[in-house]
């Protein structure tokens, strides 16, 4: 019994094996050209007869509350200028992006056939760090200046827990949690398991989506947070369970265990102080991915929309050791 058992796995991972190369082959043969349009490189460049061009080609990037002489004078802005220098800097070219965008759009069609590419563009912002990319149905917007390190002299006075992620790495992992936001209804969470499991579907998408990025930057960790998540695992699963925190209501827990933080608040200095912010986003996301490892028969457009107690009771989670 005990070889038939070991042969029979042999055979489920060889046709899981195929049956996910097939699907990587499917994926990287859509057709899915992306060609990102340098708004910000064009409109350092302005001029004031290149402006009704550029109205032209970007109207939506132009408010027509404001005259021509107002937008020449923001080119001409020395702040402006310095952000248009910093970027075109650490963004000679977008090749890379590119690829990587492209790879995200191809997911995005396999598993939404009704996806259609947008444009994509690039500009400054400001150092606009609450809108680094925006995503609409015809438009996707990258900031581009907040994105050019996280120890880069615009970024003195930002907290570090958010300038860690201010790195061309994130830009595609910022573009799929913009996609998730589109494609994940929103839910009324009431629970910590509710946020949990919340958090849980959006990178769960992510897996789907930028399989290309490692799990530490599809949760924009450092791989030391994200080694430490997984090392103490158990412990932050045993701290829910024994505080009855899974199905507490209080509003204080999103703050302490699921929005990005400098660190997860168990009130236990030492821990505290070791640990990344957001650790109950991890852990719904481990209860995610249980969840579809143990029910292969439900599809993943299924999976989100269920409550977060049918995934939870069904997903047979048991954190890791």
């Amino acid at each position: 019994m005990k070889y038939l058992s070991f042969f029979l796995l042999i055979i489920i991972t060889a046709v899981s094996c195929k049956n996910d190369s097939k699907v990587t082959d499917e994926i990287s043969n859509i057709e899915m050209p992306v060609n990102i349009e340098r708004f910000d490189v064009e409109f350092s460049k302005a001029t004031v007869t290149d402006l009704n061009g550029l109205k032209a080609t970007y109207p939506f990037m132009f408010s027509k509350s404001y005259p021509d002489a107002f937008w020449m004078e923001k080119i001409q802005d020395t702040l402006q200028q310095e952000l248009s220098e910093a970027v075109v800097a650490a963004f000679p070219t977008t090749e890379e992006l590119e690829v990587e965008i492209t790879s995200l759009f191809q997911h995005l069609k396999y598993h939404y056939p009704e996806f259609q590419a947008p444009r994509v563009i690039t500009t400054t912002s400001y150092v606009d760090y609450r809108n680094k990319v925006i995503v609409t149905d015809s438009i996707d917007l990258i900031a581009l200046d907040t994105y050019l390190g996280p120890d880069h002299e615009f970024y003195l006075g930002v907290q570090d827990y958010i300038k860690s992620s201010f790195n061309k790495a994130f830009i595609v992992v910022d573009l799929a949690e913009a996609y998730a936001d589109r494609y994940i209804l929103p839910t009324k969470n009431k629970t910590l398991l509710d946020e949990m499991i919340s958090a849980g579907k959006k990178l769960y998408f992510k897996d789907l989506m930028i399989p290309f990025k490692t799990d530490a930057e599809k949760i924009e960790y450092t791989e030391e947070q994200y080694q430490w998540v997984v090392s103490n695992e158990a412990y932050i699963w045993q701290y829910f369970v024994d505080r009855e925190l899974l199905y507490s209501t209080d509003s204080k827990l999103p703050g302490r265990f699921i929005n990005p933080a400098p660190f997860s608040k168990f009130y236990l200095a030492e821990i505290d102080n070791a640990s990344p912010g957001g650790v109950g986003a991890y852990m719904g996301w481990q209860i995610v991915k249980a969840y579809m490892e143990n029910n292969t028969n439900v599809s993943f457009k299924t999976m989100l929309n269920m409550s977060s107690e049918d995934i939870f009771n069904h997903s047979k989670f048991k954190p890791k050791k």
